[in-house]
């Protein structure tokens, strides 16, 4: 009987110790000790420096969003139908409202640097 409490104390304990060190908030993340430098990101971010983040092609558009949308912030809610009515071809609406949904959500943001293909 002495034992099984014993043991219940001891995964208690075990069990309580790596909770606290799991769910603290300032530890450091999981995979983030794996990497050995961050990547660059551009410190403001305008409609160019964002096409030219997502590369692919959707560069070609930056004077036409530029003088039609204006603002970077209304890129960001800008719907698939307005882009549609600019001419800019579906393969790339898609990629520029993909890649808008994953700025928003903090996901995804342009590098400083282009990569280099």
């Amino acid at each position: 009987m002495a034992m099984a409490m014993a043991m219940a104390m001891a995964w208690r304990q075990i069990l309580f110790i790596n909770k606290n060190t799991i769910s603290t908030p300032y530890s450091t993340p999981p995979f983030a000790r794996f990497f050995s430098k961050s990547i660059p990101y551009e410190v403001k971010v305008g409609i160019p420096e964002f096409l030219n983040g997502i590369g692919k092609g959707v560069e070609t558009h930056v004077a036409k969003l530029e003088s039609e949308i204006g603002d970077f912030h209304k890129l960001l809610v800008t719907r698939t139908l307005k882009l549609k009515k600019l001419g800019v071809p579906c393969k790339h609406r898609k990629l520029i409202l993909k890649y808008t949904h994953k700025y928003q959500l903090g996901l995804w943001r342009p590098r400083a640097q282009p990569v280099k293909p």
